[in-house]
């Protein structure tokens, strides 16, 4: 019989003209080896999305050690254990990751929607049946993978449901289980790009009576997108489980090695090009208003019309902060030193030091006007004030007598009595 993959003919490319090796019988004798592989790449995946994604080296270093001791793994339910620990730590660290939606939808967004909460459903106690958006986007993934994980394992003569790891149920294809335990980190890692970067909108989900977190049929055939990259991704797992099992059955004389239907990569090899194809690129997410929703360019976070609420209500967050910043004790201390600073400035000064022409009239109508030209903190560092005293006196506020001088120096006023009298006399 010959097994036909159906699917994504760039990266599923069965041979018409020879029938793949039947590899089923020795799926049952080669499973410890095989399965440790595929856990081993899971936990180095789920390491990476915690340390480098997550950024939570805690979970990283945890990861890593139960990794270490799969080393030692002697047994099926060893793995299965080790393997099952590590999620707990992994998924334990999603708990509390927030969830946007745009500002706009946030009055119909349930409570439990706003973050990423237990992989667990409340509904089942298993993933199945996800209460929440991320949870729910998480699921479809995964059974985009799966089903290219069916195909891949069918191409390459695999039975999808003789599992390795994964015990043989009703309904269930252990093998393509199996071979998606390697590749799962790749999609948490989309996934956690996606909701860290952008919004969810509400439109996209709906809920059932029961709590069930659905998806919208237009958002699911976005996610179905995603396909092409993950029949990438499971190709080099699928073929080296079956260069594995290859080891345990006989073969043709002929045939050294079984055929990388999915790669491509012995066929590259032969023409001395690289053994891998380039990894495919999920498709790009569109970037959305934080405020409305609506599609915006790349790289902004806000469309025009909800750019000017947004900075508005930055501003009035800085003034508030500020207003609590100026009013602690230690910003209080060192203003009450500040002013009598400058008291003593002013007792200590007297008017007699005063150069003659520099009068009250001469600073209103010649310099003033010309200290408009002068940046805040030019004249905050000249006289020693403040930026905020500074501004003001570049809108006409007249500052005390003794910083005349200075700011008439500023602005090149000659010193010379002759030169004075000639020009305001």
């Amino acid at each position: 019989m010959v097994l036909v993959a159906l699917g994504h003919s760039s990266v599923i490319q069965p041979r018409k003209c020879a029938t793949p090796v039947p590899l089923r019988p020795a799926q049952s004798g080669a499973a410890l080896p095989i399965a440790r592989e595929l856990i081993s790449r899971k936990l180095a995946g789920q390491e990476q999305v915690a340390r480098d994604k997550l950024l939570d080296s805690t979970t990283a270093d945890i990861i890593s050690r139960y990794r270490e001791a799969l080393l030692g793994a002697d047994m099926l339910e060893t793995i299965r254990l080790i393997e099952s620990q590590a999620a707990a730590v992994y998924w334990a660290a999603w708990r509390n990751l927030p969830i946007m939606f745009p500002k706009s939808d946030l009055p119909r967004v349930p409570e439990h929607w706003r973050k990423f909460g237990t992989r667990k459903s409340l509904l089942t106690g298993s993933p199945r049946l996800a209460v929440d958006p991320p949870n729910a986007i998480l699921n479809y993934l995964y059974a985009v993978l799966e089903s290219e994980a069916r195909l891949a394992s069918a191409a390459l003569g695999l039975d999808p449901g003789l599992g390795l790891l994964h015990l043989d149920t009703p309904n269930r294809d252990s093998l393509t289980c199996d071979l998606m335990e390697a590749v799962r980190p790749q999609v948490d890692g989309y996934l956690l790009d996606w909701i860290t970067r952008q919004p969810l909108r509400r439109e996209w989900f709906f809920e059932q009576r029961d709590g069930n977190c659905r998806l919208m049929g237009s958002f699911a055939v976005r996610l179905s997108e995603t396909a092409p990259t993950w029949a990438r991704a499971i190709a080099p797992v699928a073929e080296s489980v079956a260069r594995a099992l290859w080891q345990t059955t006989t073969k043709p004389a002929r045939q050294l090695a079984p055929a990388t239907r999915l790669t491509q990569s012995r066929r590259r090899e032969a023409k001395g090009s690289s053994s891998m194809p380039p990894p495919e690129r999920a498709p790009r997410l569109q970037t959305l208003c934080r405020g409305c929703g609506k599609i915006i360019t790349p790289g902004r976070s806000h469309c025009a019309e909800c750019a000017v609420e947004s900075a508005t209500e930055r501003l009035v967050e800085v003034a508030r902060l500020g207003r609590q910043v100026a009013h602690t004790p230690k910003a209080r201390a060192k203003q009450g030193s500040t002013q009598r600073q400058h008291r003593k400035a002013q007792l200590s000064w007297s008017a007699s030091s005063q150069p003659e022409w520099l009068t009250e009239e001469v600073y209103s109508q010649k310099i003033q006007p010309l200290l408009a030209r002068m940046s805040n903190s030019a004249i905050a560092s000249l006289i020693g004030v403040s930026g905020g005293y500074a501004g003001r006196i570049r809108q006409g506020y007249r500052p005390h007598p003794r910083h005349w001088q200075k700011l008439a120096e500023s602005v090149e006023m000659s010193c010379s009595s002759s030169h004075k009298t000639a020009s305001y006399g």
